[in-house]
């Protein structure tokens, strides 16, 4: 009786060869051929599941997503009756470069931006979706701590979102790059969160 082949499971073995690939070398230097012989699979079997590099890297990039958008849940459910500061702190965590996962998530995605300001194909998949999620989240968590009293009601909840998102992506970047340690960039989040739930003076 022939072998029954689970193809999402192939599917998700090649994607991660390309994402282990991609940590180590760069996304720029990925070849069809190249995650092929990082999955130790055939060129054609590669070609069998992903049509074209393109819709390859792509599937990469919607399984980051994927797997950011649960881990965020996890820290936002996690930390649900804890005060709003407190959550703000494990949203903002979750972009920081702190362990081998999300620093291949930070560099993969970096990556993806860069790549796609000048590559077509990449300019033309929604990659952006993720971060404007994680934005309007973010605002949402605002907006709740305004309404229970915990931040001051003349904060701006899409402003400050999008700051935040800002902070922490090019604090994630400085850290991949040595410019600074996990640690001075916990710290420069913490200023910005004191300034920020710190009351008007009168």
């Amino acid at each position: 009786m022939p072998k029954r082949v689970d193809h999402d499971l192939r599917r998700a073995q090649i994607i991660d060869s390309l994402v282990r690939c991609a940590a180590r070398e760069g996304l720029h230097a990925i070849t069809m051929r190249a995650v092929a012989a990082e999955a130790g699979v055939s060129l054609r079997l590669v070609q069998y599941y992903f049509q074209s590099k393109s819709q390859m890297m792509q599937a990469a990039l919607e399984s980051l997503e994927s797997q950011s958008v649960a881990q965020w849940a996890e820290r936002i459910t996690a930390s649900a009756s804890s005060s709003a500061r407190a959550r703000l702190e494990a949203f903002l965590a979750a972009a920081l470069p702190t362990d081998e996962q999300s620093r291949t998530h930070h560099l993969l995605w970096t990556s993806y931006a860069v790549l796609s300001m000048t590559d077509t194909a990449m300019a033309e998949q929604p990659f952006i979706d993720g971060p404007n999620l994680r934005e309007r989240e973010l605002a949402q968590l605002l907006r709740n701590a305004i309404d229970d009293g915990e931040l001051p009601v003349d904060r701006d909840p899409d402003i400050e979102a999008g700051r935040l998102l800002t902070l922490s992506h090019g604090l994630g970047t400085s850290v991949l790059v040595g410019q600074r340690t996990i640690t001075t960039a916990q710290r420069i989040l913490q200023y910005h969160l004191d300034q920020m739930f710190a009351s008007p003076a009168l």
